[in-house]
């Protein structure tokens, strides 16, 4: 091949784009570029989802120490343990916009493993708690480390991936909280046989092993997370641009500065609060299934010891949903008839909780209602962040739709009360209207936006036909400028 024909193609033998002027405009190959996404994906995305399985696993843990006597060890009664839930969320949802702000001004891999190890050591100190007052600090202390952890990580992926790219990557980082649940109940079933050790009961063990764990990553994650592509040790430079390139382009030149007026153009877009609600009525179950898996699986006769282990297949399974609905919505391009599906496979789930007598068809109702509920988190905030114009917008959007959505911690931490079971037809019953009422707002986005951009492409030219000079113009104006298609 001639000198010419090689700079005709832009491709090089390893697979880079020949560079003449610091940056290609035509970018790498098909097959280069699957190449270059798989070695991002290889670095990030393992590594992103074992740090969301550990703040998962934190949060959620105090539901197998339940089962290992935690509120009789307290002295704890009535809607105590409720409380103990309840605190978590406040807090947790304070530290998300700040925090995704200070990521933003400072740096990724200082910032996330920082926050780590805070929580870290806030739940290897609740196994030393004595009493309920001391489980309440510590479940508040937690909320603050751990807030910044969930959109802080969703964010980041924006900044490596194309918006169609995401959902399959959130959603693989989000399975590790399917894992977390699957793992959390083998790990709590042999920690537990540590009771008496140290002079500390079995649930005290949870959580000062799982504590532990996650500070020894947490000081990995300072030599391993990367900050951005134009920063990554492990990217070539002409890897580098070209990951640059390909953002640029399907951000469609938008703004990228740190400006507080992008702040508040978050805060006044309807369509992020529509987001907030979709995300409430998702999460208050999410939480619920979480939190209360353990005590369901219970009160279909299982004893504690095998109670913990059978909330580990429902997880499995929805973990691969969980997968395949963000890779077939990133293939297809679409957001809102997935999540329209899953909401309503995870009503059918709850329905069959709530209507039957029969222990086997209960049981098969958390299957559903699990693989229903944990892909539609992962789709929901890369519906939301593909449709936002902007990086800073798009943090802020980000951490309003998740730290909203999170407030249906506080919800679910009453939804299943003591006084209910077994049946707990009431908590069955509010998750049922949550998520009926997120499925209406998920019709209509859908139809909104598919509308909108139809009224776009009558009455604009396509995306494609602007020019450099014609996109700058509007680079300020976000998701609102002429050229910007959403996802629908």
């Amino acid at each position: 091949m001639s000198t010419t024909d090689e700079k005709k193609t832009g491709l090089e033998s390893d697979g880079s784009v020949e560079l003449e002027q610091g940056v290609s405009t035509t970018g790498y190959s098909e097959s280069a570029t699957k190449k270059l996404i798989r070695k991002i994906d290889l670095v990030l995305i393992p590594w992103l989802a074992l740090l969301y399985l550990l703040s998962f696993l934190d949060r959620t843990n105090i539901g197998n120490a339940r089962l290992a006597n935690l509120e009789e060890d307290l002295g704890m009664s009535g809607l105590d343990y409720n409380n103990a839930l309840a605190i978590f969320f406040p807090f947790y949802v304070a530290a998300e916009i700040p925090s995704n702000i200070m990521m933003k001004r400072s740096r990724p891999a200082v910032w996330i493993p920082t926050i780590m190890l805070a929580w870290a050591v806030v739940c290897s100190l609740m196994g030393i708690v004595h009493n309920y007052p001391g489980l309440m600090a510590a479940r508040a202390c937690l909320g603050i480390a751990e807030g910044g952890l969930f959109p802080g990580v969703t964010f980041y992926i924006t900044m490596w991936y194309k918006r169609h790219e995401c959902g399959l990557r959130m959603a693989i980082f989000f399975s590790a909280a399917t894992a977390a649940g699957a793992f959390g109940g083998l790990l709590a079933r042999g920690i537990v046989e540590m009771d008496g050790l140290g002079g500390k009961e079995g649930w005290a063990w949870i959580f000062i092993i799982e504590g532990l764990i996650t500070f020894v990553v947490a000081v990995a994650a300072f030599f391993v997370m990367n900050d951005y592509p134009d920063t990554a040790k492990f990217l070539t430079q002409s890897e580098k641009d070209e990951v640059s390139r390909r953002l640029k382009e399907d951000r469609s030149s938008l703004a990228d500065e740190f400006h507080m007026r992008f702040f508040w153009d978050a805060i006044k877009d309807w369509k992020i609060w529509v987001h907030m609600f979709i995300t409430i009525g998702i999460y208050t179950p999410l939480y619920s299934i979480s939190l209360f898996m353990p005590t369901i699986v219970q009160s279909l006769g299982y004893q504690n010891e095998t109670a913990q282990l059978m909330t580990v297949p429902p997880y499995v399974v929805a973990c691969v949903f969980c997968i395949a609905g963000g890779f077939l919505a990133d293939k297809q391009g679409q957001r809102g008839l997935y999540m329209i599906f899953f909401n309503i496979m995870a009503i059918v789930g709850f329905i069959m909780l709530i209507s039957s007598n029969n222990n086997g068809v209960k049981y098969a109702g958390t299957f559903f209602a699990a693989s229903g509920i944990y892909p539609n988190v992962p789709q929901g905030v890369a519906w939301n962040g593909n449709n936002i114009g902007g990086s800073l917008k798009r943090g802020v959007g980000i951490a309003m739709h998740v730290g909203f959505g999170n407030l249906g911690g506080v919800i679910s931490s009453y939804v299943y009360r003591s006084q209910d079971r077994p049946r707990y037809i009431t908590g069955h019953a509010t998750l049922i209207g949550t998520l009926t009422m997120s499925t209406v707002l998920c019709t209509f986005m859908t139809i909104y936006l598919r509308r909108e951009n139809s009224r776009r492409d009558r009455e604009y030219k396509a995306p494609s036909e602007y020019s450099e000079p014609e996109r700058l113009a509007e680079r300020e104006k976000g998701d609102n400028a002429s050229f910007f298609r959403y996802t629908v």
